[in-house]
């Protein structure tokens, strides 16, 4: 649907005010007419402010007026140097349920671009170059300082899953996201509590990610990276909107690269856990090593039976070949009671009985 486009320094009444409407009638703004700073006020009888700006500078949120109740950004967030700061400084200007509305190139539509835009023999050796360039130097840390260096951190390459993983660690909830008539990705969130201002999150090829250990304990396993990163905050929501599959994961996750299908089919994601075995962390059949919302899924006995024990590096998952979350439960349980009986002979019969799944039925990980 096209939108009647939106003028500079416009001020207009929006009686029953609607987040997605505004923001769709945002993207209809061309770029050459995008202000630089704040564009337009809209104000609702009820005096909710919502200011519409085209900025990448965090100073102009900052300098929004007091009782702003949603902030909509027409500039492409590609060119912001810092995301995550411009991201805390919309949720300092926002009260708790207030709307942001933003819009980003993702790298998705990136190669789409592209891979259309020339012939196959020209266009894939471009896309190749262009995500080594955007995508790889800005994660590894040899060449972070040369990237920005040369880049300033504009034209960044952000994957739908990046994006809104960081408004979430952000502290805000995803109301929306669409593609837009303008060929952007356009997202609606809302804000729901203060940033966790992680120090670390998952960035490079090689992360830890924190996992529920023995006695509740985190414990942190290594792996080599198959989602985008942030990807670990959208747990909730993916679960909320996708629900899980035959194998108890998520269905359709969009979180998961192209190449990590390939790693988790072939266990080379795994490989860096056997750091975590040589160190003590995991035992070498266990339970898996599952995150805190995972964890709250689970019925509260075994949740609780769960964490009496040690993770293991091989699951019973991949001797029983469960099929469905229930019947994951219903292995794990079951594990657990005969670990407890005979925890030697037990994890002697479930590890024969995974290599046996793995190297003769070819079974493998989703």
């Amino acid at each position: 649907m096209a939108y009647p486009p939106l003028q500079a320094s416009t001020t207009f009444d929006v009686p029953a005010f609607d987040a997605v409407t505004v923001a769709r009638r945002a993207e209809s703004l061309s770029e050459p007419a995008r202000p630089s700073v704040i564009g337009t006020t809209i104000t609702r009888k009820e005096r909710v402010q919502t200011q519409v700006v085209a900025t990448i500078d965090r100073a102009v949120i900052e300098d929004l007026p007091d009782g702003t109740e949603t902030i909509v950004n027409c500039a492409r967030l590609n060119d912001v140097r810092y995301l995550n700061k411009f991201f805390e400084a919309v949720n300092a200007a926002l009260p708790k349920g207030g709307t942001f509305a933003g819009c980003v190139e993702t790298s998705e539509q990136r190669k789409r671009a592209v891979l259309a835009s020339r012939p196959a023999w020209l266009a894939r050796p471009m896309y190749a170059a262009e995500f080594f360039f955007t995508r790889a130097l800005p994660k590894l840390k040899l060449t972070q300082r040369l990237y920005f260096a040369l880049t300033k951190g504009r034209n960044r390459a952000f994957s739908k899953a990046e994006v809104l993983g960081r408004l979430v660690s952000c502290g805000f909830e995803i109301v929306e996201h669409y593609e837009g008539e303008d060929g952007l990705f356009h997202f609606v969130v809302r804000k729901e509590r203060t940033p966790v201002f992680d120090d670390s999150p998952s960035y490079g090829p090689v992360f830890k990610m924190k996992r529920v250990g023995r006695g509740g304990e985190p414990v942190y396993v290594y792996k080599l990276r198959t989602m985008h990163p942030y990807s670990e905050y959208l747990q909730a929501y993916l679960y909320a909107t996708n629900n899980l599959d035959a194998s108890g994961k998520f269905k359709d996750d969009f979180r998961i690269t192209t190449w990590g299908r390939t790693f988790r089919k072939l266990w080379i994601d795994e490989l860096p856990m056997l750091l975590n075995w040589l160190r003590g962390d995991l035992q070498l059949v266990g339970v898996r090593p599952i995150s805190e919302h995972y964890l709250s899924l689970y019925p509260d006995d075994l949740a609780e039976r769960r964490c009496r024990h040690k993770p293991g590096l091989v699951p019973p998952f991949y001797a029983d070949l469960p099929n469905g979350f229930e019947e994951v439960l219903d292995s794990e349980a079951a594990y657990l009671e005969a670990y407890e009986r005979a925890p030697v002979r037990t994890n002697l019969r479930y590890f024969g009985r995974a290599m046996y799944n793995i190297f003769v039925k070819r079974a493998r990980s989703q």
